[in-house]
């Protein structure tokens, strides 16, 4: 049997009115990408503090994203049989166990370990958030819900690279501050999401929906295919400015100053999170166009401030890849998210992050393979001519299909 029965998950005994859950479980998916943007700035620190090698960082980057990847395909589908409420409570949860987890850590092992842990709670919570903010928004402004789930993400990741980077700057002991601050908003958003009202009905195969697989919508298969080299650029030059460009800064243009790295990446993910609050207006197909094509001219502008030493064209390329990602996120879900029945939310997103965090953990890693053979450097630049080659496809394939 795999109808929908009509009766929904048993909500709490006592829940929050829905727009204030709304606005609630929008500031826990930002929470969740603070704390995943917060590392950052801190791991030239740890780098110093415990004396590993730059691959090392790498490492750490691609290892929460591979947790991500491995976790997503088995719990994405969960909360649209067992509702979105047990699930975010599950994964906030979790992912203050990874804040704990980072506020102790004394070594770069047990960082790698609170990266994993993170990237399972963050897939955890990625797929059931984000259809639950969907849910959750006002009848009179919907698409606000769909918004936000292009939104929050990049709002959250620049606050938390310019956040951390500030204490890093400021405070005596920046891991420190930065995770225990942490700790308090991830206890408090885990509260809301206790209090917040189920938006799912119950629907069976929970244990089979356990068994890895993608479940996307046939209607939108050959829509989502086209938005496959936009996610995955975009999501490259996630990696590129959260895990690789504070080991460029240090290694090739000598900026020691953690507040520069925090500001590169706050730069990308601001510009992304304007582009994405005030294109509503703008068609789908097109923010995917503009959106891949923004990504490819900054990977190439950052490929030519490696060329030219320039520091000031690294900021060039932040602002035209903000702009890119900013886009290409808005005219995914945009595109995407009306044409799929609301009990295949949470599979459709499963498909959007699995291959975005595909690129990401592959990305990281053959970047700190790389790095290690031929120095940072060597390998931003090429890392950048590869996201411009999978970015200009996804102009390619999107133009094509807004012709046919």
């Amino acid at each position: 049997m795999t109808a929908v029965l009509d009766r929904p998950v048993t909500a709490a005994p006592r829940t929050l009115p829905r727009g204030v859950a709304f606005a609630g479980i929008s500031a826990a998916m930002v929470a969740i990408l603070v704390a995943a943007g917060a590392p950052t700035p801190l791991l030239p620190i740890y780098q110093a503090q415990w004396g590993f090698p730059p691959w090392v960082l790498t490492l750490a980057f691609g290892a929460y994203a591979f947790a991500l990847l491995v976790t997503i395909p088995v719990v994405g589908s969960l909360s649209d049989h067992v509702g979105r409420r047990p699930l975010m409570i599950g994964a906030l949860a979790l992912d203050l166990v990874a804040m704990v987890v980072f506020l102790l850590s004394p070594s770069v092992g047990w960082l790698i370990t609170a990266r994993v842990v993170q990237g399972v709670a963050t897939a955890a919570a990625s797929t059931a958030v984000s259809a639950a903010v969907v849910e959750l928004a006002p009848e009179r402004y919907k698409k606000l819900g769909a918004q936000m789930t292009s939104l929050a993400p990049l709002a959250g990741l620049g606050i938390g690279a310019l956040y951390s980077g500030l204490l890093a700057q400021f405070a005596s002991d920046a891991a420190f501050a930065v995770w225990m601050v942490l700790v308090v908003v991830m206890s408090l958003v885990t509260l809301v999401a206790v209090f917040t009202p189920e938006t799912a009905t119950r629907k069976p195969g929970a244990l089979a929906s356990l068994v890895p697989r993608i479940s996307l919508p046939a209607q939108v298969r050959r829509l989502y295919a086209t938005t496959v080299p936009g996610i995955v650029s975009a999501f490259m030059m996630m990696t590129l400015y959260m895990g690789l460009v504070p080991v460029v800064l240090v290694a090739f243009f000598h900026v020691h100053n953690p507040v520069v790295g925090a500001l590169v990446a706050f730069v990308v993910f601001a510009v992304g999170a304007a582009v994405s609050a005030f294109s509503g207006t703008v068609r789908p197909h097109l923010l995917r166009v503009a959106g891949a094509g923004g990504i490819t001219a900054g990977a190439v502008v950052f490929v030519g401030s490696i060329g030219a030493h320039s520091l000031a064209l690294v900021w060039v390329a932040a602002v035209l890849t903000g702009a890119g990602i900013g886009a290409a996120f808005a005219g995914t879900t945009r595109g995407l998210v009306p044409e799929v029945a609301p009990h295949e939310r949470a599979g459709l997103f499963t498909a959007v992050y699995v291959v975005g965090y595909a690129g990401m953990g592959v990305s990281a890693i053959a970047a700190g393979l790389v790095a290690g053979l031929v120095g940072p450097a060597v390998m931003a630049s090429w890392f950048g001519v590869v996201t411009a080659v999978v970015a200009l496809t996804g102009v390619i394939a999107t133009t094509r299909l807004s012709r046919a």
